[in-house]
C-alpha cells in the first residue's frame, strides 16, 4: 500500500525525520497512486546507451573495482536527488528509521536539517535534544562533521555521518549569521525519545499547548492535553496558544486531525476545506474536510509560528488563517509545500517521491513562500538586568496582510507529563523567558476580553 507522508528534511537522530513516513493513509481520505503508471514508458535509446557507456568506462577504468549493485544504488540516489531535496532512495535501513521516528523513538542528535543551495541547513532542533540542549539553532549552517566537511554530501550521507551510539559524541562545525566566524559544537548521541505534545496553563486563565513534531499519536496526546486542562484548572479557561515553533512537520493525518479540532463546519459556510493537494496524476489529488465540533468550545485561539515551523505545520496554520479560526503570530514560516509519497521497489527498498504540492482551503500554494504571520512578533531577548529600559521597546505589533501570491528561542521546558496544570507560569515570568509568546498571551486577553463582551451581548 502506498504511504502518503509530510514533513520537512530529515531527523538526525538514527533515522529521516518527520518528511516521510511509511504510516497507513489518513483514514479521512487520502489518495493513493495508480500502480500501472510504470506499466508503459517510452524509453529513450539514446539516453539508455550514453548511460551504459559510462557504466562500462566506470567499470573499466575506475581506480577500484565497484559492483554493479552500489553502481545502480548510486545512480538511484542521483537520480532521484536531482529533483529535488526531499526525493531519495530509501534502503532497508531508511524505511526502518522511518517508521521508527513516526512513532515517537529515535537515535542520534535530535535535529531536523535540510539542504540550500548546496548546503547543510539547520531548521530546528528539537525539543529535549542533545542539538537543543548543545544550543543548536533554526537557521545555522553545518559545514563538517567532526573534521569532514558536508560540502558535496547529500542528506542521506550527512544522516548516516551523524548516527552512532548513546554515549559517542560528534563535534559539528557552525556557521551562523549572528557570529563573526564558525564554532564548534561537541553534542554526545542519545536515544532520542520525542513526547510531541506539552501543556501547562498561562496566568491561571489561559491554555498552552506545544506540538514539537506531527507524529502519529500527536492528535490523541493533544486531546487528552486539552481535556485534562478543562478539567483540572480551578477557573475556565478563556483563550488558548498553540505553539508550532520549530516544529518541522511530520504527518499529513496527524496535522488534518488537529486542525479538524479547532474547525466547526456549522461556522464554516460552504468552504470546509483543511488542506487540498495537486499532482499531475489523479491519484496525487485530494481533499480533506473538516468535520461538526470544535474541541475548545470557539474559545479564542492564538497560533505562534516561526521560520522553523514547516509541512504539517503550515497545513495547520493555513488551515486556521483561512478560516478565521485563530490569530497566527510570530514569524514567516519555512515555506515546505510539497507532498513526499512513499513508493515501493521491492520488499526492503523504496524510493520517497515528491508527487505533488499542497494547497491551503483558500487555494494558497505556499511553497518556497510560507505562512504569513497576521501578526509579526520578532524575538527579543527581554534581561533581567535593566528592565526599565527594556520595556520601553515593547509596542504593538505590527499587523501583516494574508498571502495573496497565486497560488530562537524555544519556550521552556514544560516539566513533566502533558498535563502540567498545577505549574501554571505567570505572564511576567513570560516576558524574560519567551518575548513572542509573552506577547501572543497579551493578544489572547485582549480577544478574550471581546469574546466575553459578545457572548454577553448575545444574551442580552
Amino acid at each position: 500500500m502506498i504511504k502518503k507522508t509530510f514533513g520537512v528534511i530529515l531527523v538526525i537522530l538514527l533515522s529521516h525525520a518527520a518528511l516521510a513516513t511509511p504510516a497507513a493513509p489518513s483514514s479521512t481520505g487520502s489518495s493513493q497512486l495508480s500502480p500501472e503508471k510504470t506499466a508503459s514508458i517510452d524509453l529513450p535509446i539514446d539516453d539508455i546507451q550514453q548511460f551504459t557507456t559510462v557504466l562500462g568506462e566506470i567499470k573499466h577504468y575506475y581506480v577500484k573495482d565497484v559492483t554493479d549493485k552500489a553502481l545502480f544504488e548510486n545512480a538511484i540516489r542521483g537520480m532521484l536527488s536531482g529533483l529535488d531535496p526531499h526525493s531519495t532512495y530509501l534502503d532497508e535501513n531508511d524505511l526502518s528509521d522511518l517508521e521508527t521516528n513516526t512513532k515517537g523513538q529515535f537515535g542520534g542528535l535530535g535535529v531536523e536539517i535540510g539542504m540550500e543551495n548546496g548546503l547543510i541547513k539547520v531548521i530546528s532542533p528539537i525539543d529535549d535534544t542533545p542539538a537543543k540542549r548543545a544550543g543548536l539553532q533554526a537557521g545555522d549552517y553545518i559545514l563538517r562533521l567532526n573534521e569532514t566537511p558536508v560540502n558535496g554530501m547529500d542528506l542521506t550521507e550527512v544522516v548516516k555521518k551523524m548516527r552512532g551510539e548513546k554515549g559517542s559524541s560528534l563535534t559539528l562545525t557552525i556557521y551562523r549569521k549572528s557570529e563573526k566566524k564558525p564554532f564548534q559544537v561537541k553534542i554526545t548521541r542519545d536515544i532520542i525519545k520525542v513526547n510531541s505534545v506539552k501543556s501547562r496553563v498561562l496566568d491561571k486563565e489561559y491554555g498552552y499547548l506545544r506540538i514539537s513534531e506531527f507524529q502519529e499519536p500527536s492528535a490523541a496526546l493533544l486531546k487528552e492535553s486539552i481535556t485534562k486542562i478543562m478539567k483540572n484548572n480551578k477557573m475556565p479557561v478563556k483563550g488558548w496558544i498553540l505553539d508550532l515553533r520549530d516544529n518541522p512537520g511530520g504527518l499529513l493525518n496527524a496535522a488534518v486531525q488537529i486542525s479538524d479540532m479547532f474547525l466547526d463546519t456549522k461556522t464554516m459556510g460552504k468552504n470546509l476545506a483543511i488542506v487540498s493537494t495537486k499532482g499531475r496524476i489523479p491519484g496525487s489529488t485530494f481533499i480533506e474536510e473538516a468535520t461538526p465540533g470544535d474541541i475548545l468550545n470557539h474559545a479564542p485561539l492564538v497560533v505562534l509560528v516561526n521560520e522553523g515551523s514547516a509541512s504539517a505545520s503550515e497545513i495547520v496554520s493555513g488551515a486556521l488563517q483561512d478560516h478565521g479560526r485563530a490569530l497566527i503570530v510570530g514569524n514567516q514560516t519555512f515555506g515546505k509545500g510539497s507532498v513526499q509519497t512513499i513508493l515501493p521497489v521491492d520488499e526492503k527498498t523504496a524510493i520517497k517521491l515528491t508527487t505533488s504540492l499542497y494547497y491551503t482551503p483558500s487555494g494558497r500554494s505556499i511553497q518556497a513562500e510560507g505562512i504569513k504571520p497576521d501578526i509579526n512578533i520578532t524575538m527579543l531577548d527581554i534581561s533581567e538586568q535593566n528592565e526599565d529600559d527594556k520595556l520601553t521597546i515593547i509596542r504593538e505589533a505590527e499587523l501583516t496582510g494574508h498571502l495573496d501570491n497565486q497560488q530562537d528561542k524555544q519556550t521552556q521546558k514544560a516539566k513533566g507529563e502533558n498535563t502540567a496544570v498545577n505549574n501554571a507560569t505567570d505572564s511576567s515570568q513570560l516576558l524574560h523567558e519567551d518575548y513572542q509568546l509573552y506577547q501572543a498571551l497579551n493578544m489572547l486577553k485582549s480577544m478574550g476580553a471581546i469574546h466575553t463582551m459578545q457572548a454577553k451581548s448575545q444574551l442580552q
